[in-house]
């Protein structure tokens, strides 16, 4: 099994963002896990997935396990 990799320039394509968020949210400790390889960072495809997973949202009151309830009720 391999597992596909994406540096930040790449990840930051795919959501249409700065590369440069991605490296303000590593400081904060925000978006997706990450590894940190030889000085190179990189975004495992599952830890993308699963972040984007993360952040689904039904409605704008919706906060923590939004995916379990979108779920629930058959959206996702």
């Amino acid at each position: 099994m391999t597992t596909k990799h994406l540096n930040q320039i790449e990840l930051a394509d795919r959501w249409n963002i700065s590369h440069r968020t991605l490296e303000r949210w590593r400081w904060a400790g925000e978006g997706p896990c990450y590894l940190k390889i030889g000085g190179r960072v990189v975004y495992r495809q599952e830890d993308i997935e699963a972040y984007e997973v993360s952040q689904l949202r039904g409605s704008t009151s919706m906060t923590d396990n939004s995916y379990d309830a979108l779920r629930q009720r058959g959206l996702s």
